[in-house]
């Protein structure tokens, strides 16, 4: 068998590879619209996506995206716009009005291409009236914060949004819409991806503010409505966690390592889930991997540098306090956990006896919501740059075969 870690390595690699845009984006291309292509789209994977439209397009095109910073790609005919995430800026907030007057000056025969992945709902910020980007920017922070889940986040935002929750679509009509997604939302569920700008959203103003109240945010006096139907809508998802875990069990069963899936939607707390997975991981009496995906949350207690794919490491690595033979990665498919340009992390059954050596406290970096700094401190930090896609997390525990013993 390869080495444990440059196994767990090449399986992130490869689900990494599986969602890349080049690879799944041109088969589900449409024919050539009566009037004009127009492409419209944000994520962090939406400037690749643009570049496969490009490269796989023969007709007229045009059009603008918004992607995070480092995450750009050179396009010819389609422009691509920079902005923040996680949390928005006035660059996306322009971005965004370009955008939503492009929708408006599409007419019958026009044919708009949104391409929208994860990220998208950051980066493109359009304050409901009465709101300001302040305003989103102050809510958008505490949420993320809270230890709300994905879905929770993506209904408030669509409701103190402009242009979320169908309503790009809508300022599109009477020109038909065609969204292609790659999903970073467990469930695949359309309206959470990028917060749905052009899916029709079932949810209410009320939900929205239910869920403020819930994590004791201040919410605006009154919330906008989404867009509850759409007729000149197509969407399809292009890429999904799902996908991405199985490129990654390949490569675990050429090593004829038995896989066993967990589930591509787990959510909770990312460090209680970190726990729970270390006891199954100690259950198992044969070799195999255990693999995951999902989005787990992080409620900050400290002033560290977070990330959650770390945090739950950091807790496995706690739980399992040494045992041997169990190695783990987890990591964020779009290169970034947290804030920190660090895509997750590796552990080892000597993580914690280096740790020690090192002069570092486990127990107390994972209060102090420090995950980054403790395995870059010994060197466990996983950095793949910006991926240009985004299926969300991965999770990858190795329980290998025993090394025979030494006379």
């Amino acid at each position: 068998m390869m080495r444990p870690r440059a196994l767990l390595e090449e399986m992130f690699q490869a689900a990494i590879n599986a969602a890349q845009p080049a690879l799944c984006l041109p088969q589900h291309l449409p024919p050539p619209p009566k009037g004009r292509l127009v492409v419209m789209g944000a994520g962090k994977a939406s400037a690749a996506m643009a570049k496969a439209v490009e490269d796989n397009w023969a007709g007229d095109i045009s059009g603008l995206v918004i992607t995070r910073h480092g995450y750009e790609v050179p396009c010819n005919r389609i422009e691509i716009l920079r902005a923040s995430h996680p949390v928005p800026d006035d660059s996306g907030m322009k971005a965004a009005q370009r955008m939503m007057a492009l929708a408006q000056s599409l007419t019958a025969g026009d044919l708009a291409l949104c391409l929208i992945s994860g990220g998208g709902s950051a980066l493109m910020p359009l304050p409901m009236t009465g709101m300001t980007l302040a305003d989103k920017q102050r809510i958008n922070k505490s949420l993320l914060a809270s230890g709300a889940t994905i879905s929770e986040i993506n209904c408030v935002r669509r409701h103190i949004s402009a242009i979320k929750g169908g309503r790009l679509a809508a300022a599109c009509h009477p020109a038909r819409v065609l969204t292609l997604l790659i999903s970073d939302v467990p469930g695949d569920n359309p309206v959470d991806i990028a917060s749905g700008p052009t899916v029709a959203d079932p949810t209410t103003g009320k939900d929205a503010a239910e869920i403020l109240r819930r994590y004791n945010i201040d919410a605006p006096p009154a919330l906008s409505e989404s867009v509850k139907q759409l007729d000149n809508e197509e969407h399809r998802l292009i890429a999904t966690p799902k996908m991405a875990l199985d490129a990654a069990a390949k490569i675990a069963r050429r090593e004829n390592i038995p896989v066993h899936f967990l589930g591509d939607a787990i959510e909770g707390e990312a460090r209680a889930l970190g726990a729970s997975m270390a006891r199954q991981a100690l259950a198992q009496n044969q070799p195999c991997v255990l693999l995951s995906g999902g989005e787990t949350t992080v409620t900050l207690r400290g002033k560290g540098r977070g990330g959650r794919n770390v945090e739950f490491l950091l807790s496995l690595a706690l739980t399992l306090n040494g045992a041997a033979d169990i190695y783990a990665l987890a990591g964020d498919t779009d290169g970034v956990d947290g804030t920190d340009d660090i895509a997750g992390a590796y552990a080892a059954p000597d993580t914690l006896q280096w740790a020690r050596i090192a002069g570092l406290d486990a127990a107390q970096a994972l209060e102090n919501n420090d995950a980054h700094s403790f395995f870059e401190a010994l060197g466990d930090s996983i950095v793949t740059g910006p991926t240009r896609t985004n299926v969300n997390d991965f999770r990858a525990i190795l329980i290998a075969p025993r090394r025979p013993a030494t006379a």
